[in-house]
């Protein structure tokens, strides 16, 4: 199973018999069987007919809809039978502050010590790079969770340690690319492009996978409620930014894989995007890269980050009903 990714502009997704075709101007693109689709992602300016949604719908496929630029739209769910019982039991633990707070210190720890890992293998590589300061200033953050008492806290807390990491991560760019630092929408260069498309990417399939399996993605503990924020999948894509966007990044740029030249200037205003081959080649790489096997930390069993997603979800799960205190994804390099 993978997902199916739609960036060429004019084209159209049709159903053909149990099978999905993209065509343009006539031309088949691409023909693929629905069983080996896990979601359709479509970029832009590419078509789709009502026959293609329902062959979707009836393989339990969801559909994404996304900017050119990889912002998302909106999704199209087929409306499978939802778990009702665990929704209950979430809004109920809305109401629990401790609950909240315990959640929530569990997942900017495990942000920040994701975070430590990958700063801490890059310096055992690229010892001539000093990040010594900022290693011990995450260490510190991560101390002091234990301190934190509040929601406001925990915030804190977590952007002392988005600075510390941050600084580093400029560092950690080599070649012809330079970072001074996180800006989001619109990215100023192609390294914040990159991160806010890589974390763009891990949100919406955090997203999918929680509405899929019972929750409601937009009822979060530690992101505060936001019309049209799915909070919850806000809360979970923390502990894999590190691990998975921003390793991507570094891949990407550091291997020279891209290259300044596979970026563009928004024409009609600020920003910096990918170039059409260049977002194919970014599709590629990540797909590797989430389906990559790796031992898993704590089962130490065989497992991919897209498994660790859904491992993650299930314990939320089982927390929230038994009340048990949530453990967070720590990433061993």
């Amino acid at each position: 199973m993978a997902n199916l990714y739609l960036t060429e502009q004019g084209s159209v997704l049709r159903k053909k018999g149990d099978r999905l075709i993209v065509e343009k101007e006539k031309e088949v693109l691409l023909d693929v069987e629905c069983h080996k689709i896990d979601a359709v992602l479509i970029f832009g300016n590419v078509q789709f007919t009502t026959q293609s949604v329902h062959e979707l719908f009836q393989h339990g496929i969801e559909l994404a809809i996304l900017t050119r630029t990889g912002r998302l739209i909106g999704q199209i769910t087929s409306p499978t039978t939802k778990n009702i019982e665990l929704r209950v039991v979430q809004f109920k633990k809305y109401g629990d502050e401790a609950f909240k707070l315990g959640f929530s210190k569990s997942i900017v720890k495990g942000k920040i010590r994701n975070s430590l890992q990958v700063l801490r293998s890059f310096f055992y590589n690229h010892p001539e790079e000093d990040l010594k300061e900022e290693i011990e200033g995450l260490e510190k953050a991560e101390n002091g969770l234990s301190q934190q008492n509040s929601l406001e806290g925990l915030n804190g807390a977590e952007g002392m340690a988005a600075r510390f990491y941050f600084n580093a991560f400029g560092k950690m760019i080599l070649g012809d690319f330079s970072f001074d630092g996180r800006r989001k929408y619109p990215a100023p260069d192609p390294v914040n492009a990159l991160l806010s498309l890589g974390y763009t990417m891990v949100f919406n399939e955090i997203s999918s996978l929680l509405d899929g399996m019972g929750f409601d993605p937009y009822l979060g503990y530690y992101h505060k409620i936001d019309y049209g924020r799915a909070s919850l999948a806000s809360d979970l894509l923390e502990e894999f930014r590190a691990p998975i966007a921003d390793r991507i990044t570094l891949r990407l740029i550091n291997n020279r894989i891209l290259k300044v030249e596979d970026f563009y200037n928004n024409p009609k205003g600020e920003g910096i995007y990918l170039k059409r081959d260049a977002l194919k080649k970014y599709f590629a790489e990540y797909e590797d890269f989430i389906n990559h096997e790796f031992t898993h930390p704590e089962t130490k069993e065989k497992t991919c980050f897209r498994k660790c997603w859904r491992i993650q979800i299930e314990n939320l799960a089982s927390c929230i009903k038994l009340d048990k205190e949530y453990r967070p994804f720590f990433f061993a390099i």
